[in-house]
């Protein structure tokens, strides 16, 4: 007797095509999650005759454009593989001042591109004495800080320029910076002015990093390490205070500014509640000491009754690791409004009143403990969160020009000294990048000198109040 086999052929094409599918996913994986040789490739991009880089493992295309170039209203020119199509319209100038994403398509496979243009900046660095000052392309403005023993009558700045520019005065002249100095730049016959500001940190200020460890060495909180390191490494007359040694009669009486950061958890520790060192913080606060609060702490405004009570952030949490997330974008923050407060002199700003603090691609906790103001706390907008506390929002996240969403940065003034608490409470003021879940180190935040810079305004600031 003869047997027949049947076969399925429908069965065996489903499962045929599911190993495909897998055999593919996984040298997609391998390839950092796109196809090399894709059919739905981009083969060339440029902006103004200016190639990008482009990097088919992320679709990653870079573009570093010369200085005076204008890329808010221009035709990209993009080759694409042949029977590709993209939503990117070409014929339709468009604005490259931000990341731009598009998406290119072949048949039934697809691939997503993100086009980052920089444009150079006329001035590659400004050094004096080997300290590297900020540049504020959009403010026009150069600024920085040296140690407190030096003489500002008579520098000479070492300054690069990018290739075509000239500076007035000149790198390597000596100069007075007493007051702001106008430096003019000038390329293809335009000038342009730059205000450089030098300053020296408040003499004899005496200031403390107020921490949960015994001692300094003893932080773990790798976060809490970095911004240590760095304020330790800034401020000449900088100390460490535990809480245990509040708790236990410290004298404060010497110290102008205490800058509490923590991130090591989002209740703040027992030990902060204790009546022994809240009285001696609200004392130090009454008796002219200043307070700046961030991260976490920014919780501490409730307990020393520095808003009234239930006032405090009320929206705080945030990963811890293994967890955290790579974002893409950058996060940043809005000051409008508030430009010429001193705690903001001298950021690098990508609008008028808008600063970046923490770069796209970099690994992040999110750490947050901030006033969400619409829906939550009865304030409606930033006036009636402003009634409530008795404090000034300063800023809010990028996109609110008008302050009436959230209270990322703010200060509280004490009427009785007139002196100050500042709060910094948004998850892009992260100092440490841990690496992702992958055990991957991040990739550096190119914006950490808006962090410090933010921190230094903020410290010298509440000294001087």
């Amino acid at each position: 007797m003869k047997k027949y086999i049947y076969i399925n052929w429908t069965k065996v094409s489903l499962i045929l095509a599911m190993v495909f599918m897998i055999t593919a996913c996984e040298n997609n994986f391998e390839t950092g999650g796109f196809d090399v040789d894709s059919p739905s490739n981009v083969t060339s991009f440029k902006i103004n005759g200016v190639a990008g880089e482009i990097d088919q493992k992320t679709g990653k295309i870079n573009i570093t454009m010369p200085y005076g170039s204008d890329i808010t209203a221009v035709k990209p020119e993009m080759v694409l593989e042949a029977g590709a199509t993209s939503n990117l319209d070409v014929i339709v100038p468009a604005n490259f001042t931000n990341p731009v994403k598009f998406r290119v398509v072949n048949g039934n496979l697809y691939k997503d591109y993100t086009v980052t243009a920089v444009v150079l900046s006329p001035i590659k660095s400004f050094k004096i004495n080997g300290v590297a000052a900020t540049i504020n392309d959009v403010s026009k403005t150069i600024t920085m800080t040296l140690p407190e023993s030096t003489d500002l009558t008579a520098l000479k700045p070492v300054i690069e320029l990018t290739e075509g520019v000239s500076i007035s005065p000149a790198s390597g002249a000596t100069i007075d910076f007493t007051n702001a100095v106008t430096f003019t730049v000038t390329s293809n016959g335009k000038s342009v002015n730059y205000t450089a500001n030098v300053g020296v940190p408040v003499t004899g200020l005496v200031v403390a990093f107020l921490g949960t460890a015994a001692t300094r060495a003893e932080i773990t909180n790798m976060d809490e390490i970095t911004a240590a390191d760095w304020f330790f490494s800034t401020f000449n007359g900088a100390k460490y205070i535990s809480f245990s040694s509040i708790e236990n009669g410290a004298d404060l009486s010497d110290v102008d500014v205490i800058w509490w950061h923590f991130d090591s958890a989002a209740n703040l520790p027992a030990i902060a509640y204790k009546p022994a060192v809240t009285t001696a913080l609200k004392n130090f606060r009454s008796n002219g000491g200043n307070l700046l609060l961030t991260s976490f702490a920014s919780q501490y405004v409730d307990a020393l009754g520095i808003v009234p009570s239930g006032k405090g952030p009320n929206n705080v949490f945030g990963d811890f690791p293994p967890n955290g997330f790579v974002d893409a974008n950058s996060w940043g923050m809005s000051f409008v409004g508030h430009e010429s407060h001193p705690i903001f002199d001298g950021l690098i700003t990508f609008e008028t009143g808008k600063a970046n603090l923490l770069q796209g691609g970099t690994f992040r906790l999110n750490h947050t403990a901030w006033w969400f103001v619409p829906e939550w706390g009865g304030y409606g907008n930033g006036e009636g969160w402003r009634n409530q506390t008795g404090g000034t929002n300063l800023a809010s996240e990028a996109w609110d020009n008008n302050l009436d969403g959230r209270v990322t940065i703010a200060e509280f003034p004490n009427t009785s000294a007139n002196k100050n608490a500042v709060v910094i409470s948004m998850g892009a003021y992260d100092w440490y990048n841990e690496t992702n879940s992958s055990g991957v180190p991040s990739q550096a935040n190119e914006f950490i000198t808006n962090i410090k810079l933010l921190t230094q305004n903020s410290i010298n600031y509440l000294a001087k109040d």
